[in-house]
């Protein structure tokens, strides 16, 4: 029985090597061969047509905007929260954190790291939630990246906001 399941695997696995025909042997059994046995009627099974697809050309993904190389990960969403765009941020020691949204979740090895007005700024860090120490008063711009190793592979838009420090005499 084993031996006509491999012919008949085979049937199917190599359809234009020769025609298959189906027959009954004396036995009683029904039997496929490629080739019309002598004295018996078979008839030719009729296969049908292989699935053909085309090969479609390889499109390039887009490249990503910060180093004009190509994505290692997409995020659909990374943004930074926490931040007053409409009124000053006081702290009066220049201490505050900032959180980060970023959806899916951040994956290994990537970090995230700080961009003030424009340089890096701390350690970058797997956590979304990030602690800027010291900032002088005024107008500055935040924006977060996605990092790997020293390779920026996202950018968060960038966000302005004012610094309020008021020293008490």
């Amino acid at each position: 029985m084993q031996p006509l399941l491999m012919l008949l695997l085979l049937s199917f696995v190599f359809p234009v090597m020769a025609q298959i025909y189906k027959y009954t042997d004396a036995d009683g059994n029904t039997a496929y061969s490629n080739q019309p046995p002598d004295g018996v009627t078979a008839q030719p099974v009729e296969l049908p047509p292989l699935n053909n697809i085309e090969r479609q050309p390889l499109s390039a993904p887009p490249t990503d905007t910060v180093n004009n190389q190509q994505p290692h990960s997409a995020y659909e969403v990374l943004q930074l929260t926490g931040l007053p765009t409409e009124e000053a941020l006081r702290a009066n020691n220049g201490t505050f954190t900032v959180s980060v949204l970023i959806k899916p979740r951040l994956k290994a090895p990537h970090l995230l790291r700080l961009l003030l007005d424009g340089q890096p700024y701390g350690q970058s860090s797997n956590v979304p939630i990030l602690q800027l120490v010291n900032i002088d008063r005024g107008e500055h711009s935040l924006a977060v990246q996605v990092v790997d190793g020293e390779d920026a592979l996202q950018q968060s838009p960038t966000v302005t906001f004012t610094v309020q420090r008021v020293h008490k005499p």
